[in-house]
């Protein structure tokens, strides 16, 4: 069924079908993997709890953005790298939560999750995106280039260490004051632990051979119909590569499952921040060309907005139709901008 997608971009590749053709099967595919990842990680948050759960989800779903980004880098394309990771910052706080929001206030009017989660995330995120994103842009006008690579590797292993740090914290030293794992009893996860990760790791396999795939395609892409490198990286590459992300997070958000939901936007915005995007610079290191921690004015401003607004709207630890709506309709207006950029 859904694996179907994998021998179609087989045969489109050995046939050499067009780019559009190649295009068009590796995002059905790779949204079609994502479905597989979404519903094996469900099944892990039934048995482990919802912030195991929505951790695994943020983490197995990054997976996917994570190996295009590997293989995007190697292509020599640092534009899209950094722009997909933008997209994937904004289509987290503001698409994926933003429709969990409104989908779930539609259904159950007021939604509560953990405030003490919220408060936790809404730091990181000010430290992450507002602190360690800023300072390389600005501190690497008056550098060279060596120099300002040099920043941003300083920087990525700051942000690594931090993030692992966090989830200690959360995790284990101070577990007690997020609240207790609740395990809902009554429901039966659709595959057991052994088959959900199995599950997990032929997905992710499968993405990288899609995904490499996927990544010549950009080009033409671009050329066919005019997209820059900057739309095809916020906007595309982000949405193909999070889906497993917006399907899971709004999937919990109807079933008022709102700890979940918000972990998987919110968490999965931090590792992005905090660990994949650190670890593309310190693989760029090894590529013919590095990636530095620096991003184009238009992209930092979005991110720091969405992170701004996200913050202000979760720090009650209560969610409703109209603040989805919000959310959403900012990513809107960002995607429009980048679009017409």
């Amino acid at each position: 069924m859904a694996f179907t997608g994998v021998p179609l971009v087989f045969i489109a590749s050995l046939l050499n079908w067009s780019d559009l053709w190649m295009f068009a099967i590796c995002c059905y595919s790779i949204i079609a993997l994502a479905g597989f990842i979404g519903r094996a990680t469900e099944s892990l948050a039934i048995v482990s709890g919802p912030r195991i759960g929505g951790l695994l989800n943020a983490t197995f779903g990054n997976a996917v953005e994570l190996i295009i980004s590997i293989f995007t880098l190697k292509a020599g394309l640092i534009a899209i790298v950094l722009a997909s990771l933008t997209g994937s910052v904004l289509g987290n706080l503001l698409l994926v939560l933003g429709l969990s929001f409104f989908a779930g206030g539609l259904k159950h009017k007021r939604q509560n999750f953990n405030i003490f989660d919220a408060r936790f995330n809404s730091a990181l995120l000010i430290f992450a995106i507002v602190v360690a994103f800023v300072i390389p842009e600005v501190f690497s006008m008056t550098m060279d280039t060596r120099t300002g690579l040099n920043l941003s590797v300083g920087i990525s292993i700051i942000l690594i260490l931090i993030y692992l740090a966090g989830l200690v914290f959360k995790l284990f030293t101070h577990r007690g004051v997020f609240g207790s794992e609740v395990h809902e009893t009554d429901e039966v996860p659709e595959w057991s632990k052994k088959k959900s990760i199995l599950v997990l790791m032929i997905s992710t396999v499968a993405v990288a051979f899609v995904s490499e795939k996927l990544v010549h395609t950009f080009g033409t892409l671009g050329e066919k119909f005019g997209w820059s490198e900057l739309f095809i990286g916020v906007i595309i590459v982000a949405i193909v590569g999070n889906a497993a992300e917006h399907s899971s997070a709004i999937t919990m958000a109807m079933k008022n499952k709102m700890d979940v939901s918000v972990e998987i936007a919110i968490g999965s915005t931090l590792q992005i921040a905090m660990f994949v995007a650190p670890v593309l610079v310190l693989i760029s290191l090894m590529m013919p060309t590095a990636m530095p921690l620096v991003f184009t004015w238009p992209e930092l401003i979005a991110m720091i907005t969405a992170t701004l607004l996200v913050v202000n709207i979760c720090n009650d630890g209560e969610s409703n139709w109209f603040e989805g709506l919000v959310l959403f309709s900012a990513y809107l207006i960002m995607g429009i901008g980048f679009f017409l950029l």
